[in-house]
């Protein structure tokens, strides 16, 4: 995949995201202040390791809907 259909592909994501968060504002309370958001394809493992520092990250495994993933 090139730099520029993983940026595509992760720009989908996001506005897929928040089509999901404007059907179900909900969502939104699954969210920390100050977190950062990781869109995780269905066909790709989850890493936890080599993202480096202490970061408030919260993944989201994409299928047809968002998926929190909990650690």
């Amino acid at each position: 995949m090139t730099k520029k259909e993983y940026a595509e592909r992760n720009i989908g994501m996001t506005f897929d995201f928040i089509r999901q968060i404007i059907d179900h504002p909900e969502i939104i309370d699954t969210i920390p202040d100050n977190a950062e958001l990781d869109f995780i394809d269905k066909n790709m493992p989850i890493k936890t390791k080599g993202r480096g520092g202490k970061r408030n990250i919260v993944r989201y495994k994409v299928e047809r809907a968002f998926e929190l993933v909990k650690e």
